[in-house]
């Protein structure tokens, strides 16, 4: 039985292995001649799958955007209910960030160098239409009286999205599970601390 990877098992693997790098240590940071050190190659056969670093970053990202817009798109195509659909989101969220680690640190880490590149523009269209989805769920909220009258729809999803991103960087914490810290969220969210 030969274990030698095919072309596109291969890929894969160096785009995981990339990331993982590029997480730790900065996408700028890294080099092609570390990728290909850390995958037992040559540089140069790096080139054979790929004709930059940034191309690599670009599988890496827009991989990670589809997947959280799918999950955004679905969300308020299933549910004319914006807490519904919220909480979809805020689920479906997690699960990808939870797969997409080694993106959303890249993001978090360098946004201010790939959003500054051509060839990652995509980028912020795709966190428009993120900001955009969960503004107008709160707004119809809002309207229809699920939410307060008086909230800040561009406030509430700013704060909503920066405690979104945390969950990821508690992955080493055995205290509680993705899904208790989901719940936890929805549960201040919807509910508040408040007693009844």
């Amino acid at each position: 039985m030969s274990t030698s990877k095919t072309p596109s098992e291969r890929r894969t693997h160096l785009v995981r292995l990339a990331g993982g790098l590029f997480a730790e240590q900065g996408f700028r940071a890294t080099t092609v001649r570390q990728i290909a050190d850390a995958a037992g190659i040559l540089s140069g056969s790096l080139y054979h799958h790929f004709d930059s670093k940034e191309s690599i970053g670009d599988e890496i990202l827009s991989a990670f955007l589809e997947d959280v817009l799918a999950g955004y798109r679905a969300a308020v195509a299933e549910s004319d209910d914006p807490r519904a659909a919220i909480e979809r989101i805020v689920r479906s969220s997690t699960v990808t960030l939870d797969r997409h680690r080694a993106a959303l640190t890249m993001l978090q880490r360098d946004w201010n160098y790939f959003s500054g590149q051509p060839r990652f523009a995509y980028l912020r269209t795709a966190m428009k239409e993120i900001e955009q989805t969960w503004i107008d769920l709160l707004e119809r909220g809002r309207e229809t009286g699920v939410f307060r009258a008086d909230l800040d729809a561009r406030l509430t999803y700013r704060l909503l999205r920066d405690i979104l991103w945390l969950p990821t960087s508690w992955a080493s914490s055995k205290s509680w599970t993705t899904d208790q810290i989901v719940d936890g969220l929805l549960r201040l969210l919807f509910d508040g601390i408040k007693s009844a």
